[in-house]
């Protein structure tokens, strides 16, 4: 190594150089600009968060405020990475999961989301 530069791998696939400093902290992770969703999937995401709100007015409060956390990411036009979509998918499924039938066309609504989205 020359001129005090540093490499570090970590899992997941970084691999970061530092070109000399100190007190380097941290790793950015986010991608910009997020790139605009298909026709189908913004027409799928606001069919869900339809079914959501719905859905929201029917649980207990903490599920409500867990599926409140979702909403932004939700969003068709919100500016959020992919991965953070998927996790607030997957959060609506599993809320939906626990619910019995009434959750049954929320989980559908996200399984169709996620496959137009290529993630499942």
């Amino acid at each position: 190594m020359s001129g005090g530069d540093q490499h570090y791998y970590f899992g997941g696939g970084d691999h970061v150089t530092m070109h000399g400093g100190s007190g380097n902290v941290g790793i950015d992770k986010r991608v910009t600009p997020t790139q605009e969703l298909p026709e189908a999937v913004q027409e799928a995401l606001h069919q869900l968060l339809t079914l959501v709100q719905e859905l929201r007015a029917q649980v207990p409060t903490a599920s409500a405020d867990a599926l409140d956390d979702t909403l932004p990411a939700l969003r068709a036009e919100a500016d959020v990475q992919p991965q953070e979509r998927h996790r607030a998918l997957l959060a609506v499924a599993g809320i939906a999961a626990t619910i019995g039938g009434l959750g049954v066309p929320i989980v559908e609504a996200v399984n169709k989301v996620l496959e137009l989205m290529g993630a499942k």
